[in-house]
């Protein structure tokens, strides 16, 4: 992939996810970067570590990762909860 085209994912993989509704709300302003900076450079990190599966293995990777991230949040949502 390009410089150019993994930009332009990095972007609308971002762009994507900042459409989705977020759980919790964030007081960005506390944080030392933005929100679209936060979402880049995670977007950025998701297509480095997809690039290294191979192509028939990434939808399973994909998805173990979304599994291990949904359980990630719901515990720590929970923790904050006092639950």
């Amino acid at each position: 992939m390009s410089n150019v085209e993994r930009e332009l994912s990095i972007s609308q993989l971002a762009e994507l996810a900042m459409e989705s509704q977020m759980a919790v709300d964030i007081d960005w302003s506390k944080l030392n970067l933005t929100k679209n900076e936060a979402f880049s450079m995670m977007a950025g990190n998701v297509i480095d570590q997809l690039e290294a599966v191979p192509d028939e293995q990434r939808p399973i990777v994909a998805m173990a990762t979304i599994t291990k991230l949904l359980v990630e949040n719901f515990v720590l949502n929970t923790k904050l909860q006092g639950k």
